[in-house]
């Protein structure tokens, strides 16, 4: 099984909630999109911060799940920091691609980026995952 395909037959009730899709999955390197709707936003119809947040972390944890070690029993966040650079309309498409910065024994660290589809940067997002 490929990992893209691992991850697309994982249950992941919240990102399913939230419209996430894979789109792509490496070792190195994870990429997921997700349209902003309407139940996603915050005034002015822009994504709301929360929502830029939860599509990070899914994608970060998805990132962990498919390199943990074969002893593991799963993964959970220890720690997330968003920096938000810019809004996304409705109805525009984030794109959130999540890269490693370090994948230890006990924890994980990945970095994923959330932009447009036009590439206009939404956030960096950086998360460490602990190794269950």
């Amino acid at each position: 099984m490929t990992p893209l395909e691992k991850l697309k037959a994982m249950k992941m009730p919240f990102a399913e909630l939230k419209g996430v899709e894979f789109v792509e999955a490496e070792k190195d390197r994870v990429v997921a999109r997700m349209i902003v709707r309407p139940d996603l936003c915050t005034l002015h119809h822009t994504i709301h911060g929360g929502a830029v947040m939860a599509l990070a972390d899914s994608v970060g944890a998805a990132a962990t799940v498919i390199n943990l070690p074969e002893d593991a029993k799963g993964t959970t966040t220890l720690e997330s920091k968003t920096n938000f650079i810019g809004g996304a309309k409705e109805g525009t498409t984030v794109i959130a691609t999540a890269t490693p910065v370090h994948r230890g024994r006990r924890t994980q660290v990945w970095t994923t980026r959330l932009e447009t589809e036009d590439g206009k940067l939404v956030a960096l997002v950086t998360q460490t995952q602990l190794v269950l």
